[in-house]
């Protein structure tokens, strides 16, 4: 076992909660973290570029690097794989950075297994009718895939108790200020032990 000096900060999150956009706007604050690219199999999007949004793979070169060892964890979410790497992960961890994922719940629970020190936070909207609101105004999807996008993320948002953290992505910076207090060491309120916090999140996955 490699000796870790970084801490490694674990986003999962339902499809539309602005995971994405709130895991930017931190990494774009602290330049010193470092935010692990996850490898994929599915097409890049037009705003996507290889090496800085996903590392866009076959899926044969997936089974190998998997079957290699390379990965820390991965999942198949809307027929593609998705995959963290390892070795990135390991070596900024070493080199004593404090490194980012964004996953799903299930890679979520697989980095967990792997290394138990990590530190999890769950993204959620503020309500469902926000999430379906969120995923329409994309207008990347057809109605067909928003519908199972919804019905994905309704059953995603089951498994916000797995995590160390929730962060209800109402208001950005709010919301920022929230992740900021976790990577200080603190966040106390967005704990999933909170009492406060728990009866918010009960009544938005209710």
């Amino acid at each position: 076992m490699q000796e870790h000096n970084g801490h490694l900060f674990v986003f999962a999150a339902p499809s539309g909660a602005g995971k994405t956009t709130l895991v930017h706007a931190i990494v774009t604050k602290h330049p010193e973290l470092r935010f692990s690219i996850s490898y994929t199999t599915r097409k890049p999007r037009r705003n996507e570029a290889d090496g800085v949004d996903y590392l866009f793979v076959t899926r044969r070169e997936f089974m190998r690097l998997r079957d290699q060892g390379e990965m820390l964890e991965y999942a198949e979410v809307f027929d593609n794989y998705y995959a963290t790497s390892r070795s990135q992960v390991e070596k900024h961890l070493a080199d004593n950075r404090n490194v980012i994922l964004e996953i799903d719940w299930q890679g979520a629970r697989q980095v967990r297994e792997s290394m138990p020190e990590c530190i999890t936070i769950f993204i959620l909207p503020p309500s469902v009718e926000e999430l379906e609101r969120r995923l329409r105004d994309r207008r990347t999807d057809s109605p067909e895939v928003i519908e199972r996008r919804l019905r994905d993320a309704l059953s995603d948002m089951s498994h916000w108790e797995e995590f160390d953290h929730v962060i209800i992505n109402d208001d950005l910076s709010r919301a920022i200020d929230d992740l900021e207090a976790i990577l200080a060491g603190e966040g106390e309120s967005t704990s999933t032990s909170n009492e406060a916090l728990r009866r918010a999140v009960e009544r938005i996955v209710a």
